[in-house]
């Protein structure tokens, strides 16, 4: 199986099963990436945070993902541009996460946090222990010190870590430059184009991405990111053929 693997998809992958083997060795937590406005956010995470995976079913789907697209990418494109592709959709990923994290999941926090910091009045107090604790309070209330540590620990608690970003980049990748590629997919009897896979998985992200059920850990606007810049890459280099990027 390995032989038929391009050097640097395989290296990719030893890396990544390296790591992930290698549990408490790395500091997982430090390398995955982080809201920019959390005390744990560091710009390194852009990078680390693609090579930490939280499970094993995580880590086999990722390099499942990798193996079967990655090589033939490779080989059309040369180590070099495959692996600035592969980066440059995991940061994508990691970047439009976060926008997602700023003006939707933390927006209503942020706003309410930087309220009761500019006016501290016992109301505005009152209401944001009521509606936006994740730590105890102090016995007789709210302080000022306590609301900061209350919102570094509510956006500390959301992060994102894995190679999904580059991955669906990849994917994405694949289907736009053979769209008329046909894939067996389990447990499908027919075959299918790369071109409707594509698309399935685009939608099925957004919807999942826009729903987000309770208790779903899964990084659905990072998918859709790497697939964005995917895309955006490509149309790059389509227009300006004789640049090497």
């Amino acid at each position: 199986m390995f032989r038929n693997l391009t050097p640097t998809v395989r290296n990719l992958i030893l890396v990544n099963v390296a790591i992930y083997l290698g549990g408490s060795m790395f500091p997982k937590e430090a390398l995955s990436l982080h809201y920019f406005q959390a005390t744990d956010f560091h710009f390194f995470q852009f990078i680390t945070y693609m090579f930490i995976h939280g499970s094993f079913l995580h880590l086999l789907s990722n390099m499942f993902g990798l193996y079967m697209f990655g090589s033939l990418l490779e080989r059309i494109w040369g180590a070099q541009r495959f692996l600035f592709f592969y980066f440059f959709c995991g940061i994508g990923a990691g970047l439009l996460f976060m926008g997602i994290q700023h003006f939707v999941d933390f927006a209503e926090i942020r706003r309410a946090t930087e309220l009761v910091l500019s006016n501290p009045n016992s109301f505005n107090m009152m209401d944001y222990v009521q509606h936006y604790s994740v730590i105890s309070p102090p016995v007789e209330g709210g302080n000022i010190e306590w609301v900061r540590a209350n919102y570094q620990e509510y956006i500390s608690r959301q992060i994102v870590a894995g190679a999904s970003g580059s991955i669906f980049g990849i994917i994405m990748a694949f289907g736009y430059l053979f769209p008329n590629s046909e894939l067996f997919i389990f447990p499908l009897p027919i075959p299918l184009k790369a071109k409707y896979l594509v698309s399935f998985y685009g939608l099925y992200e957004m919807y999942q991405g826009i729903q987000q059920q309770t208790g779903d850990n899964v990084a659905h606007f990072a998918h859709i990111g790497g697939m964005i810049f995917a895309v955006i890459l490509l149309k790059i280099w389509g227009t300006k053929r004789n640049n090497f990027y």
